[in-house]
């Protein structure tokens, strides 16, 4: 059985002013953001669609916002209400964690919306360049998350290698963070990046992103103490699996959709016109 190691969430100090991991993490994860897309700014279908390495910069800063906004807005909406409510300055101390990936999701399908327009490209496209970026700096969070013992899991069999003893929290625990940074990340990220080196139908490859981090999400929950969850038809479903429902069904629709469409030669001749709709040329 493990311990967990409770690293000092205070990475260093400047003075007055500390450090967190939690933020750490998510310049880890802005930074990766920018190294991949470079890398697939290299692959040649998506050369051929006119992205530019300055491209980056400025879809990194509408993404920065549709994270931040976005994902502490979910945890404020889905998650913790009461609590926000009580105390709404409490909204505004992110570096104390508690930040909700399905917020996140929506506020940069906002920001990249946004983007989309200001850049006049193609909004299909954009989800589709950006979505194989997105999973690692999602594990980086989680190992955010995992340094300020956030998200213990449920109770483990202490038989169970690694089996972790939670501060705070009775017995050993499974350490869902790591699960979810190496299930929900790490695994999704191989598995889109393969698919999304080669040319797919226009939105294949954000549906693609939207169905396996949505089954890969639904599968985790099963080791996380819930937040909250509900009975349907008797299953006890959290609210981790009830957000990421849609995701799931959404994914499948919007596979379809994709391919269906691509029949018509979709995905040969790319638009970059973001008022344009999605079939023209």
């Amino acid at each position: 059985m493990l311990t967990h190691p409770m690293p000092d969430p205070v990475a260093f100090s400047l003075g007055p002013l500390h450090v967190h991991w939690y933020g750490l993490m998510y310049v880890l994860a802005f930074a990766m953001f920018l190294a991949l897309g470079r890398v697939r700014i290299k692959q040649p279908h998506i050369a051929a669609r006119g992205w530019k390495k300055e491209d980056l910069d400025d879809m990194l800063f509408y993404g920065m916002l549709g994270v931040i906004i976005g994902g502490r807005l979910g945890e404020v909406f889905f998650y913790q209400p009461a609590r926000f409510m009580a105390d709404p300055v409490a909204i505004f101390k992110v570096w104390q964690g508690g930040m909700s990936f399905h917020g996140g999701f929506l506020g940069v399908l906002v920001g990249m919306a946004l983007w989309a327009r200001k850049a006049k490209r193609n909004l299909l496209d954009v989800y589709d360049f950006i979505a194989p970026l997105v999973p690692l700096g999602y594990a980086a969070g989680r190992m955010g998350n995992f340094i300020n013992a956030e998200l213990p899991g449920r109770v483990a069999d202490a038989s169970l290698p690694w089996a972790m003893l939670w501060p705070g929290v009775q017995g050993p625990r499974h350490p869902s963070p790591l699960y979810q940074m190496i299930v929900d990340g790490l695994v999704v990220f191989v598995l889109l990046w393969i698919y999304a080196r080669k040319q797919r139908p226009r939105l294949a490859v954000g549906a693609m992103f939207t169905l396996l981090y949505g089954c890969a999400r639904f599968f985790t929950e099963y080791f996380r103490v819930p937040d909250w969850q509900v009975s349907v038809a008797g299953l006890p479903i959290t609210s981790g699996q009830m957000l990421s429902l849609p995701m799931i069904a959404g994914g499948v629709a919007m596979l379809v959709w994709a391919y269906r469409n691509d029949k018509s030669g979709l995905s040969e001749t790319p638009s970059t016109a973001y008022s344009q709709p999605a079939h023209t040329k």
